[in-house]
């Protein structure tokens, strides 16, 4: 093989993997998100570092994880309903203010010189009702900016627009924290937002693959949830994805916990872990992004990769070793979350998707009300190893069920 078709070949995978942002609307979503997510993650951390700060107390931690995502669990199904039947990128200018304006507030409260836990609660509750409408939004807003070819190239690239916020957010932070303070890093997200409704505004409507706008309808909930349980491919993940969301991906509480009591670790610590565990993910992302088709299959390596892998970094006793435990849970991480939202992309058609992505939404963080407390508690009774060993056990658990219903139903 000469040097020209290698670098040939080089050249088309790299292509392959980047497909979707021939696009000019995707584009912009990328380019936008990429920024916006930032922030996120800047807020993310900086809202649990602040609240273990006032507190020193796990189950603090929960509580805030139970504020920010528990309106997820009640209103994500109404976002769902929504977003199947109005104008995603209209609505998409009104949350993206909001989320700005509560950002804004943060950064008010953290200004302060003694910040007020009530404050930080209340306006994680708006945060996360904001969220509820605006996640099924953007998720299925992806698939009106591409080409139908293009969709599962979009799906895991938006995955990896989540990645690299999340690897360049956590260091961000806490380098904010540690030379300016909290306030700072919510001032610099309330900033970002400026760039994601920019590239809205910028974007071609009459380009987008726009289902007419439909009158609300009775039962429009019950469908999605009917829809999913028609599907075995859709209800088998969902399920694995109910324990897994509760128990094992409740990092924003599990992990600085888990630095704080067992690694000893400083804020700095868990923000430098945090961002190896999101380059591992970013790198699986690029690795799997020309994937053709994804099956359960890939769900369930995908469920017991994650559990393992979580096994291999509780156990872990210091920073270097969990540094490198931390880089191969992201990767696990990356294989399972992918699988389980380019199925849900794959499997519904478009004029429920908003429905059914929001229900995906519910299993994973909407079910944090229940896990983050619940983690959090056990962290502060029983040292912050064990949450990480129950997450991981879960996931196993979970892998070993998708596997059996899986041969279940393909011999029946």
């Amino acid at each position: 093989m000469t040097a020209s078709s290698i670098k040939e070949r080089a050249h088309a995978g790299v292509r392959s993997r980047f497909l979707s942002l021939r696009n000019r609307n995707f584009r912009l979503f990328f380019i936008g998100q990429s920024i916006s997510n930032t922030g996120n993650w800047l807020t993310n951390v900086a809202i649990v570092l602040l609240v273990l700060n006032l507190t020193h107390s796990g189950f603090a931690v929960g509580l805030l994880a139970a504020f920010q995502y528990g309106p997820i669990l009640l209103l994500s199904p109404l976002g769902g309903a929504i977003a199947d039947r109005t104008d995603k990128r209209k609505m998409l200018f009104w949350t993206q203010s909001l989320e700005m304006v509560q950002s804004i507030g943060l950064a008010v409260v953290a200004f302060l010189p003694h910040p007020s836990l009530f404050s930080l609660y209340a306006l994680a509750l708006f945060g996360g009702t904001l969220l509820a409408f605006d996640n099924p939004l953007r998720r299925s807003f992806v698939t009106e900016m591409v080409r139908g070819e293009d969709l599962q190239n979009a799906s895991v690239l938006y995955m990896t627009i989540v990645n690299i916020s999340r690897l360049i957010g956590p260091a961000l932070a806490g380098l904010l924290i540690i030379s300016f303070g909290y306030g700072w890093a919510f001032a610099l997200d309330a900033a970002s937002y400026v760039a994601v409704i920019a590239c809205l505004f910028m974007m071609h409507a009459e380009e987008l693959n726009r289902q007419p706008p439909k009158a609300r309808q009775k039962g429009e909930i019950r469908e999605g949830f009917r829809y999913v349980s028609s599907i075995p491919n859709l209800w088998i993940s969902f399920a694995m994805l109910a324990a897994i969301g509760t128990l094992a991906y409740n990092f924003n509480v599990t992990l600085p916990l888990f630095v704080a009591d067992t690694l000893h670790g400083s804020n700095t610590a868990f923000t430098i872990l945090y961002s190896i565990f999101s380059a591992g993910a970013v790198v699986c992302s690029l690795w799997i992004a020309n994937r053709e088709r994804t099956t359960v299959g890939h769900i369930i390596f995908g469920a017991a990769g994650l559990g393992a892998s979580m096994l291999l970094f509780a156990f872990t006793s210091s920073l270097w070793a969990a540094a490198i435990a931390i880089f191969i849970l992201g990767v696990a991480s990356m294989l399972y979350m992918t699988a389980t939202t380019t199925i849900v992309q794959g499997e519904t058609t478009t004029a429920i998707r908003g429905r059914v992505l929001a229900l995906q939404m519910v299993l994973l963080v909407g079910t944090t009300p229940i896990g983050g407390p619940l983690l959090g508690w056990l962290a502060d009774v029983s040292g912050g190893r064990v949450p990480i060993i129950l997450g991981g056990v879960t996931c196993l658990a979970a892998a070993l069920f998708g596997y059996l219903a899986t041969g279940r139903y393909s011999m029946s």
